[in-house]
């Protein structure tokens, strides 16, 4: 089949608005359920109290029913006496009934018994009703408890049960029937060993499902279906048949010779929008077949994310008759320079923390396919279509994805990459109190400027000087002169060429790495690892030209280790410990120092304090052995840095 272009794309708010309106006055049906499983569901008819709360007059304190007239008068000077023996006092406990006659309740602190307990004098009146819950105090027979498409919470379950209604008549879940659609597909469920090239697990629908779920919807996912026209149409033919009230078909939305989505919807029923000017989730298609609703959603997963949060998740808010919440914002600095398409509203992925009185916000690699994007960020920034990016230290707008006081707490971390850093964060999540901690990977020479900048906590690096041997003192005093900065020491760790296992290539040395038939990857400008390889070569008398790959680049150590156990490379320099995750061989190079940079005004904060007694124990430093490569024998030891 040939391609099908996007010939008219619209903004998100103008294709929102022509599905949220062509489904303007669909209403899931009700039924009736236990008020005790009504948790997250919406009312489908006001809900009406059948009982009283209190449904008599109750006591609201430990003391004395009393009749408050009797009281009246009642002064240091002069006490009123009462008697329990006459009914003129009754004992009662908090919840009691009131005493037939009695309307007030003297607290048992305000009384002094006398008389073998028979007794109480009175040394101040109490007013009619005072700590009495009187009947109908909280709720009143026959009044409102619940307006229609209230969405009820744990707390509204008590009211409904105390209000003497056992059940409740709520909206139906919206039934979402969702498709995966892909030859390429494979499921998760009986994998033994990693799918086979051109092959991808199949795991939007698990993403899909929860953020159905989340939105109120009952999901149902079908079996994958691969990339047939005729099949895929009879099981939306099926689908739109059955009692389902949405359908979603996953992947084939874009404009490839086997993306078959749009031309099958428009031959059972309408297109409404067929890509939309956001990224990621471009290509999203929303279209109508009998009578119902049908998203064609992006096959990378965060535009199959961004599709379903933009627009599958406020129809099924619509459904029940509730509109979606809108999220909570705050307004950072930006610590990077974003670039942007113009003409396209672009989602970035961010990392927020507060640093003094301000927040601060650094991006996440972006791409439709980076789930990890979506796991670590907590805050994402729209930059509108109207705009080509936002600059390095701009005050931008940003939506919450994790609560503001675990934003507040966050530690940032930028600079060189450390598989330590992983170990440190997820001993930060443990404890009485979790700090999360956020790294950003940008070398170690960003991390100097990020700390110069002001625009994060902690930074990691191994900078080595090749005229004194010695690692990041001389880069602090050339570029963070007159900052006061604590240089820690991490670990010591040994860098070297990660080779294929077997090493087929026989590569010994940097020498090596100038033979015609070795490809090499390499580290980002600006990175240890980079100024490691450079002082090398030139050691060898070796020029950067000779080395096929030197300008390929990756960001991480683990980054370059995938791209040699992928064949994408022969050869990259990096730590032991990424060569020892991916069953790579390693050739040793020299060991290093990787330090960690803290502006020492950050000692006293509450995570940096702990992030610094973590490393300092034997548990975290038996974990860093464990990797292999490390060597902990200076962990927690500051470095004297001669400004």
């Amino acid at each position: 089949m040939k391609r099908k272009i996007y010939l008219k794309m619209r903004s998100l708010a103008e294709a929102r608005r022509l599905l949220l309106d062509r489904f303007s006055s669909f209403r899931t049906g009700e039924e009736e359920i236990s008020s005790r499983e009504a948790d997250g569901r919406v009312t489908s008819r006001p809900v009406v109290a059948r009982f009283s709360s209190p449904s008599y007059h109750a006591a609201a304190m430990d003391g004395l029913a009393v009749r408050a007239s009797d009281t009246f008068g009642a002064s240091d000077d002069q006490p009123r006496t009462l008697r329990l023996d006459t009914r003129q006092a009754v004992p009662v406990n908090t919840g009691h009934p009131l005493p037939e006659g009695m309307d007030a309740v003297v607290m048992i602190e305000h009384v002094l018994l006398r008389g073998d307990d028979q007794e109480a004098a009175l040394r101040a009146p109490i007013h009619p009703w005072q700590n009495v819950r009187k009947v109908g105090e909280d709720i009143v027979a026959t009044e409102q408890l619940f307006p229609t498409h209230h969405q009820l919470r744990p707390a509204d379950i008590g009211a409904l049960l105390t209000a003497g209604c056992p059940r409740v008549w709520v909206r139906k879940r919206p039934r979402v029937v969702i498709f995966p659609t892909g030859s390429e597909l494979v499921a998760d469920d009986d994998l033994t060993k990693p799918p086979a090239p051109g092959a991808i697990i199949e795991a939007n629908s698990g993403v899909l499902v929860a953020l159905v779920a989340r939105a109120g919807g009952a999901p149902t996912v079908a079996p994958i279906i691969a990339d047939d026209y005729e099949t895929i149409k009879q099981h939306l033919l099926a689908a739109a048949d059955s009692d389902a009230d949405m359908l979603v078909i996953n992947a084939g939305s874009s404009s490839g010779t086997a993306d078959y989505t749009v031309r099958i919807i428009e031959e059972l029923g309408e297109v409404l929008v067929h890509g939309v000017t956001i990224m990621p989730g471009k290509p999203t298609i929303l279209g109508v077949i009998a009578g119902k609703p049908v998203v064609g959603n992006p096959g990378y997963p965060v535009s199959a994310l961004i599709s379903c949060e933009q627009f599958i998740q406020p129809l099924l808010a619509r459904m029940q008759g509730m509109e979606q919440e809108e999220p909570g914002k705050i307004s950072a600095v930006l610590g990077k320079s974003l670039p942007s398409a113009g003409g396209i509203e672009e989602f970035r992925r961010m990392i927020t923390g507060r640093i003094g009185g301000q927040y601060v916000c650094v991006p996440l690699k972006k791409g439709a396919g980076a789930i990890t994007t979506v796991t670590r960020a907590n805050t994402i920034l729209r930059i509108p279509a109207s705009s080509e990016g936002q600059a390095k230290g701009d005050m931008v707008e940003l939506e919450l994805l994790r609560p503001l006081d675990q934003i507040g707490r966050t530690i940032l971390c930028t600079g060189s990459h450390d598989l330590c850093l992983d170990l440190i964060h997820d001993f930060l999540k443990q404890g009485d109190q979790a700090f999360p901690m956020a790294s950003t990977h940008v070398g170690s020479m960003g991390g100097i400027m990020a700390i110069r900048d002001g625009m994060t906590h902690i930074a990691g690096s191994h900078l080595l000087d090749p005229a004194s041997g010695t690692y990041n003192t001389s880069y602090l005093r050339q570029y963070l002169a007159g900052r006061d900065v604590a240089l820690i020491t991490l670990v010591y760790r040994e860098q070297g060429f990660m080779v294929p296992a077997g090493n087929p290539k026989a590569i010994l040395g940097v020498q090596d790495l100038a033979r015609e038939e070795i490809t090499f990857i390499n580290r980002q400008a600006g990175s240890g690892t980079r100024v490691l390889l450079d002082f090398e070569l030139n050691r060898a008398g070796m020029d950067p030209d000779s080395i096929r790959g030197y300008d390929n680049e990756e960001y991480t150590h683990m980054s370059v280790a995938v791209a040699v156990l992928s064949g994408k490379a022969d050869a990259g320099l990096g730590i032991m410990a990424s060569a020892r995750a991916l069953q790579l061989d390693f050739i040793p190079v020299t060991e290093e120092r990787y330090d960690l940079l803290i502006p020492r005004e950050f000692l006293a904060l509450p995570g940096i304090k702990r992030l610094l007694e973590i490393i300092n124990t034997a548990a975290f430093k038996q974990r860093v052995e464990q990797m292999g490569g490390y060597s902990t024998r200076e962990t927690g030891r500051e470095v004297m840095v001669e400004w």
